[in-house]
């Protein structure tokens, strides 16, 4: 196999293996917190207490991955862009009137 097949081989595989992790659990641990919801915050003798919420996930301890947010952003502009107009009345919706 040649260095290129085998590098496209890999990133299909990382690649799809994402796909399958972000249908499988959207929502990961929120990054910046490392999943606790809060700032970890020391005293003046060294021991660890709770700080302010985290920002990003707003103390839910969760956020969506980029994969689903991608995935959903293009799901919904495919709706939009293929949803049928309404026809406000039964005239109008008739092709021979």
């Amino acid at each position: 196999m040649t260095l290129f097949l085998a590098a496209s081989a890999c990133l299909l595989i990382i690649t799809l293996c994402y796909g399958s992790l972000c249908a499988a659990t959207p929502f990961g641990n929120c990054r910046k917190c490392k999943g606790f919801g809060y700032a970890l915050k020391t005293n003046r003798r060294g021991q660890l207490k709770p700080g302010k919420t985290c920002r990003r996930c707003r103390g839910d301890r969760k956020r969506i991955r980029v994969g689903r947010h991608l995935y959903n952003v293009a799901m919904r502009l495919h709706h939009d862009g293929t949803r049928p107009t309404p026809a406000s009345s039964r005239s109008e919706s008739l092709p021979w009137s």
